[in-house]
């Protein structure tokens, strides 16, 4: 757990930072949930009981991302660190009881804008792939998906959604675009199509979708809200590192046309508006301040001060900490300019105003940018649309007075995948809905990952040997004359599962009666000289426990890695489903060839699997 944040209005004891999960953006996910989320008031499972709350920013639960069910989630960041007012009296308030202290929207100010993508190079063999920048979004509740683009088996919010098969699981999911193109794209710029990464609970659900979940409730229906509404998100590590500027909005108090009642008033409460966004440094004990106003974002113009509401928010700082709204898309790229790209909220008097880029009405679902000023060619003083929500495969009411489209809830914008088995740039849920993969046991995971153990950095030709001493079937040359190869047990009854952790790694060709260390990291590098042999695996990496080689000459490590590492490295090394990891053993050689006293063996590449 990293340090209490001090803070100007709340005890030191109610401020509470999280460790950050793992290594993938996934175990870096961090979001909130609304003030009528079943969740609320129950303990995070890394708290010591410390209630839930939805002022809080929260974290996927203790063994999550991964199929459920889950202990509840885990809180990172308690809501009195983001200076909410009424933080230590809410805590612990029940759902269903606005308390004024939701958080609506959240960003780290380090969102990938959407310019052109570069090649890039990457895996253990150098292979070329070509990145997409991806949309990653939630709906609320009452979000149904637009009809006509269901792509079973794959989960999407029209087959998550409460229509027609009523199954309300959309709510706590996490969603992913496929392919968009760059924006500005009006409606019907692409066929439409999205595809569920980030289950709510990790569960089976009605609909028969089952994904990768983080711990929250579902099904959640509308009615009688018995499941949890995933509110804001952002995804990767930034947002928590030490000195982070977070960047957040707050629920506005006008009534909920659908429900009939009215939000949680947080930003009136806290002194702002419910379409400004908010900025605080957590560490330095400074009060909240106002980043970017909502009428600098086109909003409470047509209905006067806190008639809109902020929804979801994807930011991209130019680094002064100072807002520069876009003029027009695409200006952030320079630098001179910040990227700012938001939803509103259903009930937001904008709704059904024109936009300013193509005069059309603006809906809940739509991503939006700032104005596009009149001298540029703007249609009006409202927001423009960069993403019309029917190209995510939202439902609309464009124009429509008194009825309802789908609401964007949160929203990201990454280039890294949160799960990509395969290495080839693209998250593997997108593989499997495009049938770039197949997943013919329905769980998840490209079948080309299931129980995939591949070795690689032998000492050859690809992974030149640091004095000439050679073994294209394993590591560097020892001395023994043969260099140590390490393998696995997966052809003897091993496995790559996370549940059954009974993988094992043995390490031959060595020296008698010597001492070995396994290490693993997320990633790899270009091979290098390391001792007497080569290593290929990057940074960061995690080291298990010494072994001896014994009488056997064999260093063995498992079964039991998995829950070694989450034991000995806590959550940055922990090894959750859908992970790659890859291991080296380190091992010392007396007399070696390149005098160097040490040397290493052949690396296994692991893709684990629930």
């Amino acid at each position: 757990m990293n340090p209490i944040h001090l803070h100007a209005r709340a005890p030191a004891a109610a401020l509470l930072a999280a460790a950050f999960l793992t290594s993938t953006a996934a175990g870096q996910m961090s979001f909130s949930v609304d003030w009528r989320s079943r969740s609320l008031a129950q303990p995070a499972s890394n708290t010591g009981g410390v209630p839930i709350t939805e002022g809080d920013i929260l974290g996927p639960a203790p063994g999550a991302p991964g199929l459920g069910p889950f202990p509840n989630v885990s809180i990172r960041l308690l809501g009195g660190a983001l200076d909410l007012t009424n933080f230590s009296t809410c805590q612990g308030h029940a759902p269903l009881t606005p308390c004024g202290i939701e958080v609506d929207a959240l960003a780290s100010g380090l969102d990938d804008a959407l310019f052109p993508d570069a090649p890039l190079t990457g895996g253990p063999r150098g292979a070329v792939t070509m990145p997409r920048r991806r949309v990653w979004f939630s709906v609320d509740e009452w979000a149904t998906g637009l009809a006509g683009t269901a792509n079973p088996p794959y989960p999407q919010v029209v087959t998550e959604g409460n229509n027609p098969a009523q199954v309300w699981d959309a709510s706590a999911d996490v969603f992913v675009d496929i392919d968009l193109p760059a924006g500005p794209l009006p409606p019907g710029a692409v066929t439409p199509n999205n595809v569920g990464t980030i289950d709510g609970n990790g569960v089976q659900s009605s609909s028969g979708r089952v994904y990768f979940g983080v711990g929250l409730r579902e099904p959640n229906n509308p009615l009688i809200h018995n499941g949890d509404n995933l509110d804001a998100l952002e995804l990767g590590p930034q947002i928590l590192m030490s000195g982070a500027r977070i960047y957040f909005s707050l629920d506005a108090g006008f009534l909920d046309p659908l429900n009939g009642t009215s939000n949680s008033a947080t930003a009136a409460v806290n002194g702002f508006r419910g379409a400004d966004v908010l900025t605080i440094r957590p560490s330095t004990g400074l009060p909240v301040s106002l980043y970017a106003s909502a009428t600098s974002l086109g909003l409470d113009i047509f209905g006067g001060p806190g008639s809109d509401d902020l929804d979801a928010l994807a930011l991209r700082d130019n680094g002064d900490g100072v807002f520069q709204p876009s003029l027009t898309p695409y200006d952030w790229v320079g630098g001179g300019r910040d990227m700012l790209l938001f939803s509103v909220r259903r009930g937001s008097a904008v709704v059904n105003r024109p936009d300013s880029i193509f005069g059309i009405p603006i809906q809940p679902g739509d991503i939006l940018t700032t104005p596009l000023p009149t001298a540029l060619g703007g249609l009006s003083p409202f927001p423009g649309i960069f993403i019309a929500a029917e190209n995510l495969g939202l439902r609309t009411a464009r124009g429509a007075v008194g009825q309802h489209g789908d609401d964007l809830d949160a929203l990201d914008i990454t280039e890294k995948p949160c799960f990509d088995c395969n290495e080839n740039g693209v998250e593997d849920a997108v593989d499997i809905a495009t049938g770039a993969s197949s997943d013919n046991n329905g769980n998840g995971i490209p079948d080309e990952c299931e129980d995939k153990v591949v070795e690689f950095c032998f000492c050859d030709s690809n992974a030149p040997s640091p004095c000439g001493n050679s073994d294209a079937a394993a590591g560097c040359e020892n001395s023994t004359g043969a260099g140590a190869l390490m393998l696995t047990n997966i052809a003897g009854g091993g496995s790559v599962s996370v549940l059954a952790d009974n993988l094992i790694f043995s390490t031959t060709q060595v020296r008698q009666n010597i001492n070995g260390i396994l290490f693993m990291g997320p990633g790899t590098k270009p091979a290098a000289p390391f001792d007497d042999g080569v290593r290929c695996i990057g940074n960061p990496t995690f080291r298990f426990a010494l072994e001896n080689s014994g009488p056997a000459a064999t260093i063995v490590y498992g079964p039991g890695l998995v829950a070694t590492a989450a034991t000995r490295f806590g959550p940055a090394g922990t090894i959750d489903p859908g992970e790659t990891w890859f291991f080296q053993c380190w091992y010392r050689d007396a007399g070696g060839p390149c005098g160097q006293n040490a040397n290493l063996s052949n690396a296994v590449k692991v893709s684990y699997t629930p």
